[in-house]
C-alpha cells in the first residue's frame, strides 16, 4: 500500500487507514486480530480509534490486539479526545481537564506510552479554543503525543486553530483534519478542503462509503442484517440513500471496471485534493479485504469526471433532481 506524508509534516501514513469504531462492540477480539493482521499484511500503517468507540471498549480491544500481534511499532496509532456521554447524552468537552484525562485513558487502554497522532474530536462551543489548543501543546511537550490534529471542525474553525498554534512560541502545527467525505457528502470541499490545503494539513476522510450506501447494497432494498435496518441509523443514512444518481453511477462504473462499487468509491476519494488517507472500517474481515482491494484499482479519467459531475456539491437553495 502506498504511503503519503500527512500534510506538510514528516509523518507518513498509508492512504487507506483502518477505522476501529466497531472494535469492542460489533467486532470482538478474534475478529479485531484478523482485521489488524489483514490490514498490516496489505501494507497499511494508520489505525484510527477514540475512547468512545465500541461503547467505550474499542481502544482496549485494539490495545490487546496490537500487543498480541507485537505490532505497536508497525503502526501509526491515532486517537482522539473531547467527546463522551453524560446521562446517555453525547457531549463535546474539550477542556484541558477532559482532554488530558482522556489522553491518559487512551494510553492505558492502548498499552502504549505515546500516540503518533492525537486529535480534538469535535469543536466545543463552551470551552475557550485557546484552552483546548494549549492542551495539545502540553501533550506534545510531555512526550505523550507526537503529532496533533483536529476532527469535525468547520473551515473557519480549522483556520482559527491552525493560525493560533502556528503563532505560538512552541509552534506545534496541526497536521491533519478528520472530516466526513465521500461521493455522497462533498460539503467539505466548500470551505474545509481549501482551509486544509492553505495551511498545509492533510485530510483523513471518515465514512468514505457514505454510511455504507456506496457499496450499492441498498439499491434493491435494505438487508435485514445491515446497518440500514437499524432504526438508530435511519436519520444518518436517509439523506444518502436518496442519492440514487450517484449510487447508480458508482455501480455502473464498477460493472465496467469489474470491481466492486465500494472499490470505485474509495479509489475516487483516495485521490481527491488534500486527502492523505481514507478511513475504512468493517464488521467482517471479508468486508475489510474488499475495501483494501481498492488500493489496486485505478479509475480512468473519464469515469472520474463523470463521478465528479453527478456528485458535485450544489447550491442548497436550488432544487436538484436525481434519477
Amino acid at each position: 500500500m502506498q504511503e503519503r506524508r500527512l500534510g506538510h509534516s514528516g509523518l507518513k501514513v498509508s492512504r487507506l487507514a483502518l477505522g476501529t469504531m466497531s472494535f469492542g462492540a460489533a467486532v470482538d477480539d478474534l475478529v479485531a486480530e484478523e482485521q489488524v493482521k489483514a490490514f498490516l499484511d496489505a501494507g497499511g500503517t494508520l489505525i484510527d480509534t477514540a475512547p468512545v468507540y465500541g461503547d467505550g471498549h474499542g481502544e482496549a480491544t485494539l490495545g490487546r490486539t496490537l500487543s498480541t500481534l507485537g505490532a505497536r511499532d508497525q503502526v501509526v496509532l491515532a486517537s482522539k479526545a473531547g467527546v463522551g456521554f453524560r446521562a446517555g447524552t453525547f457531549v463535546a468537552d474539550t477542556s484541558r481537564r477532559t482532554l488530558l484525562d482522556q489522553l491518559d485513558q487512551s494510553l492505558r487502554a492502548l498499552e502504549t506510552d505515546h500516540l503518533d497522532l492525537w486529535q480534538v474530536h469535535y469543536w466545543d462551543e463552551e470551552t475557550p479554543v485557546e484552552e483546548t489548543l494549549a492542551a495539545l501543546e502540553h501533550a506534545v511537550a510531555s512526550g505523550k503525543v507526537r503529532y496533533v490534529g483536529i476532527s469535525n471542525f468547520a473551515g473557519w474553525q480549522t483556520s482559527l486553530a491552525h493560525t493560533w498554534l502556528a503563532g505560538r512560541a512552541a509552534a506545534v502545527p496541526l497536521v491533519s483534519a478528520q472530516v466526513e467525505y465521500s461521493l455522497v457528502n462533498r460539503g467539505v470541499e466548500v470551505e474545509v478542503v481549501p482551509a486544509v490545503e492553505h495551511h498545509g494539513m492533510g485530510i483523513l476522510a471518515w465514512s468514505p462509503l457514505g454510511r455504507g450506501v456506496l457499496t450499492a447494497k441498498y439499491r434493491g432494498g435494505i438487508p435485514s442484517d445491515s446497518r440500514g435496518a437499524n432504526p438508530d441509523y435511519e436519520q444518518f443514512m436517509a439523506p444518502y440513500m436518496s442519492r440514487a444518481g450517484v449510487i447508480g453511477a458508482v455501480a455502473r462504473a464498477a460493472d465496467g471496471l469489474k470491481v466492486s462499487p465500494a472499490q470505485v468509491a474509495l479509489a475516487w476519494l483516495r485521490d481527491r485534493p488534500g486527502v492523505a488517507s481514507a478511513i475504512v472500517g468493517a464488521r467482517t474481515t471479508a468486508q475489510l479485504a474488499e475495501n483494501l482491494g481498492s488500493e489496486q484499482v485505478e479509475v480512468p479519467a473519464e469515469i472520474l469526471a463523470a463521478l465528479d459531475d453527478v456528485s458535485a456539491p450544489h447550491d442548497p437553495t436550488t432544487p436538484r433532481q436525481e434519477s
